[in-house]
């Protein structure tokens, strides 16, 4: 078969991806990675298996197209407002500031005042596919550096479009604004007759998207066949774009501008499950071209260049995003976190480095030197991670840092623990009148205890010292709320051996747990999400028709049910084989009490 042939192509890469990114992702490196490993392993500087990298290129951009289509479709108003704080100030701080900085360092050596906007716009842009797939994988998302770090991405994400408006008045030839060089016709119009037709393409797209689109979706919708709708929405997004090359605006502005258009449909969920595996095949086809692309030969012959560079670049980076977070507040272990997930480069920096050669802003050698730069910003981003953990998240939450002084005397419960599960029962006690002593090791849970009024002790529950300032030995209960099942086990077994005088009351993840619990001595142990899922299951099946009433007396049985095989099956935990014939039987025994109970009631 001819190696230019395209079954031959989608082979390599799809192979290379298969075989590259689940060991990047073994070795916690993030897919990013694994795609650009994949490609420098199939490009010119691998094995050479496939050599026409731009070609490549140019379909991969695509996935940029859809990324900025599903941003747009993603923002909702309602989110915008409760994060603008972050997004508009955070977000819009660290652009502007990054930004300066190095076009004052580019200045300095001496390149013009074009190349050191349009490098240094691109250049404070940071991976949001990488960034938010670290802070997932950490499940750091939802933590005050994460939420800071998702608030800049997002306004970086969106930055995007003005930068790409801005790029093309900074070339030397004066090139149009808003238009690409694929749009040949729009060349000879004036300046007002370009912006006319800019004008009335961004009409179009936002009229068929706020108007038109419904019905066709709704259309479509009815004739109950998912591939049609995918085919909708992939010939969308291929029209949008088609429309904007056509006109000379930007893909992306079309992509971007129809998604913020459709953020407001009923169809809004179903067009994003229908493209986000397009996106991501896309995506990754653009990381691999990258990887084709990296220029090994400009490494090899200018490694001290390069280094220093990517040194200058992390180093300045960080530096104002440090000084940033901590200007919002960010404690230190938050600002790291933060500071470290926003350090490298973004995969949009690709984009407008490609643009900005294609305006004659940059020469070729300048965009390899920058590309390979921002490529390697990123392969470097999780080994930061890694150090982050080690020397700076992992102090901030070993046993030698300096708890809270503790020295309460008259409470009679003490509660480890005030997280979601936690909170609900100190709310319920607390509220008649029972004073809790609380004790919390999350330092950003304590924080935000504190903020709401409530008195709170930052400590680890497991340390005997800490326990016994806490009152332990005139406690009458202990209430263990953490969700650490290891830890939990832990203080079960000190307080059952030095203060058996002190009920124990636990909560449990799973089955297992529980059992485990049992084993310790807990006098009473509660699962986490037991009631919750049977309340939703009755109201399952109330949606499903069946009467209020009779679903009532159903749940009840079946609680009774489930604590008593629960704990039935302890006599036999450890034995597997035992437990699933124990566990098929218990099964079969519900339905027949159920049956049988309802059949009661009906006759």
């Amino acid at each position: 078969m001819d190696q230019d042939g395209f079954l031959f192509k989608t082979f390599v890469f799809l192979a290379a991806a298969c075989l590259v990114v689940p060991l990047a992702n073994r070795f916690r490196l993030g897919s990013v990675i694994g795609y650009l490993v994949a490609g420098i392993l199939i490009g010119p500087f691998g094995f050479g298996l496939i050599g026409n990298t731009q070609a490549i290129m140019h379909f991969a951009e695509f996935g940029i197209v859809m990324m900025l289509f599903l941003i747009g479709l993603e923002l909702d108003p309602t989110m915008l407002w409760k994060m603008r704080k972050a997004i508009l100030g955070l977000g819009s701080l660290q652009i502007l500031f990054t930004t300066f900085l190095f076009a004052i360092i580019g200045l300095a050596l001496g390149y013009s005042w074009q190349v050191c906007v349009t490098c240094a716009m691109a250049l404070s842009l940071s991976s949001t596919a990488l960034g938010l797939q670290i802070l997932q994988e950490k499940v750091l998302l939802n933590t005050p550096g994460g939420n800071a770090a998702f608030a800049v991405l997002l306004f970086q994400d969106i930055a995007v479009i003005p930068i790409l408006i801005v790029m093309p008045l900074l070339t030397l030839k004066a090139a149009p604004p808003f238009t690409t060089t694929n749009a040949f016709w729009i060349d000879s119009l004036n300046n007002w007759e370009q912006a006319l037709v800019t004008m009335i393409a961004i009409t179009f797209v936002v009229f068929v998207g706020r108007y038109f689109s419904r019905y066709v979706f709704h259309f479509v919708a009815k004739t109950n066949i998912r591939e049609v709708f995918t085919a909708t929405s992939l010939a969308l997004v291929v029209g949008i774009t088609l429309l904007m090359q056509l006109v000379g605006i930007s893909p992306a502005l079309g992509a971007f501008i129809a998604g913020l258009v459709l953020a407001n449909s009923e169809y809004k969920h179903t067009l994003e499950t229908d493209i986000e595996p397009f996106k991501g095949l896309l995506l990754g086809l653009f990381f691999i071209s990258i990887g084709m692309g990296m220029n090994f030969n400009f490494l090899i012959e200018h490694p001290y260049l390069l280094i220093g560079g990517l040194v200058i670049f992390i180093a300045g980076k960080m530096t104002i995003l440090f000084a940033l977070g901590k200007g919002f507040g960010l404690v230190l272990r938050q600002n790291a976190l933060f500071t470290v997930t926003m350090s490298q480069g973004g995969e949009f920096a690709f984009v407008l480095f490609q643009y900005a050669t294609g305006l004659k802003i940059l020469n070729k050698s300048q965009a390899s030197f920058l590309t390979m730069m921002v490529a390697l910003s990123m392969a470097i981003t999780p080994f930061l991670m890694i150090l982050y953990e080690k020397f700076i998240f992992k102090k901030h939450v070993s046993s030698n840092i300096a708890y809270d002084t503790i020295r309460e005397t008259d409470s009679t419960v003490i509660m480890a623990g005030y997280g979601r599960f936690g909170q609900i029962i100190g709310r319920f006690m607390s509220a008649q009148g029972l004073k809790l002593t609380i004790l919390e090791k999350d330092p950003d849970q304590i924080e935000q205890i504190r903020r709401f009024g409530i008195k709170a002790y930052f400590g680890d529950a497991s340390r005997l010292d800490l326990l016994r300032n806490a009152g332990i030995e005139k406690a009458k209960m202990l209430i263990i709320a953490i969700d650490d099942a290891d830890k939990a086990i832990e203080i079960v077994n000190i307080v059952k051996q030095l203060f058996p005088h002190v009920q124990i009351l636990a909560r449990a993840r799973n089955r297992r747990h529980a059992y485990n619990l049992y084993k310790a001595g807990v006098d009473y142990f509660k699962r986490e999400t037991f009631d919750s899922a049977l309340s939703m299951g009755q109201a399952a099946m109330r949606r499903m028709g069946k009467p209020a009433q009779e679903l009532r007396y159903k749940a009840k049985k079946f609680k009774q049910h489930d604590e008593k095989t629960l704990k039935t099956s302890f006599a036999f935990f450890e034995k597997e084989p035992e437990l699933i014939s124990f566990s098929k039987q218990a099964r079969h025994e519900l339905e027949r009490i159920l049956q049988s109970d309802i059949e009661k009631k009906s006759s």
